[in-house]
């Protein structure tokens, strides 16, 4: 007697055409996919370049080119790609580097993964994001002491190009305490990704980290998708109940990329260019880090926002900083004057400090930062000479402590000042 013989069933398989292209987008007929799905474009002779579905217009789909220098001709086959919306995790994504499509760019051979995670994210209750009430030891006394960062948090790094964000990083990435490091390096020039791999991630550091390095003469597309591969890969280690460290360097980038993708669908553009789409992607991206309630696992994340123009108000860095905790400052005039890390004391927060330290820190810190906004006010008079001494208590102290506040901030690129060192220093230097 035969046994029973299950057979699975299969939609009919949608196939379109490709009818226009113009160097950047594509457009299909006969291929009604969902907008994120991902397609194959295969031409006459067989070869086959992957795009995405970004929106529609009419009858028509239209797509992304995620080979910006695959040959496409009139009347190519569209079929869809059904992978395009998960990505590959595991351990045995530890120490590896690859692209925004899962492959491997660093000569080690393929990576073989069990698990797939989606790129989106899984959409969860805002009840399931646990309070931020422990401190995260990020190795750099500054931070550690006066912008105290919690595990969980969200902090957004602003500054002009060449003051030192990589630098910073860079610290941090080998003072934090986090059981995995994943990397998301987006739109930056191939040379500092090389430079990044082999000064940031060299040694023991390498091991527990994961990188996704999407140059700037990439697709728009792949830009954007190295961001939220990189989210994501950080999202299955935290629901594996890890202490995750997320750094996306730039978020800038990530939003240029939106820009060109938005307003080739015709968006309108807003401020300084951006479509809403642009300013609408950095809280979804964003909101995606924190604590897991159910896991135990955290994302502490840290995004880098280039300030153009050294505007602190621009666009980009105006949306990360309302939806961020906290957000470091980084100043041209302090990194001028030798201070690394240059860290703006007066314009940079952490909003949860309050929630994770005692009040003795709490106290020293207000002290050193009123010390510091009362020497930024009072700047000019003094470098000028008009400023008598003895005029003011208050101007007075912060005079004298100006050059021991600065010698607290500065820290060398390889030192690393854990966070009850940090403290300590901080008691002992603006105590009471």
């Amino acid at each position: 007697m035969l046994g029973a013989i299950e057979i699975d069933v299969v939609g009919p398989r949608r196939i379109g055409r490709l009818a226009s292209y113009d160097g950047l987008m594509l457009e299909a007929t006969g291929f009604p996919m969902p907008v994120g799905s991902n397609a194959r474009v295969i031409d006459a002779d067989g070869h086959a370049a992957l795009a995405e579905v970004v929106g529609f217009r009419g009858n028509r789909t239209l797509l992304m080119a995620l080979d910006a220098d695959a040959p496409h001709s009139a009347g190519a086959r569209v079929e869809p790609d059904r992978r395009g919306g998960s990505v590959d995790v595991g351990e045995s994504l530890l120490g590896r580097v690859m692209d925004a499509l899962g492959n491997p760019i660093d000569g080690l051979g393929p990576i073989a993964t069990a698990e797939r995670w989606p790129l989106a994210g899984r959409r969860g209750n805002p009840l399931d994001r646990a309070r931020v009430t422990e401190p995260f030891d990020m190795g750099v006394r500054a931070i550690n002491a006066l912008l105290t960062a919690g595990v969980g948090q969200r902090i957004a790094i602003a500054a002009g190009s060449g003051v030192g964000k990589s630098v910073l990083m860079g610290q941090m990435i080998a003072g934090a305490d986090a059981d995995i490091i994943v990397v998301g390096l987006v739109g930056e020039r191939s040379r500092e990704v090389s430079d990044f791999l082999a000064t940031k991630l060299s040694g023991p550091v390498r091991q527990k980290s994961v990188v996704v390095a999407v140059p700037a003469d990439h697709p728009p597309v792949l830009r954007l998708r190295a961001a939220m591969r990189a989210t994501a890969i950080a999202e299955y280690f935290r629901a594996q109940g890890k202490r995750v460290l997320l750094l996306i360097d730039s978020l800038t980038r990530v939003a240029h990329a939106q820009r060109e993708i938005g307003l080739s669908l015709g968006e309108p553009p807003t401020m300084k260019g951006y479509p809403p789409s642009a300013l609408g992607l950095i809280p979804r991206l964003i909101e995606r880090a924190g604590v897991d309630a159910h896991s135990g696992g955290s994302i502490t994340a840290l995004y880098t926002v280039l300030a153009d123009g050294d505007d602190t108000d621009d666009p980009i860095v105006d949306t990360a900083r309302a939806i961020v905790d906290g957000h470091i400052i980084l100043s041209r005039s302090l990194a001028e004057q030798g201070v690394f890390p240059a860290i703006d004391v007066g314009k940079s927060l952490s909003r949860v400090m309050s929630d994770i330290v005692g009040p003795e820190h709490q106290q020293a810190a207000q002290i050193l930062r009123r010390l510091w906004a009362v020497y930024e006010e009072n700047r000019d008079l003094i470098l000028m000479g008009a400023y008598r001494a003895g005029s003011d208590p208050i101007v007075d102290v912060a005079i004298a402590r100006h050059d021991h506040i600065l010698e607290f901030i500065s820290q060398g690129q390889k030192d690393r000042v854990d966070y009850p060192q940090s403290v300590d220093a901080l008691l002992e230097a603006f105590g009471g």
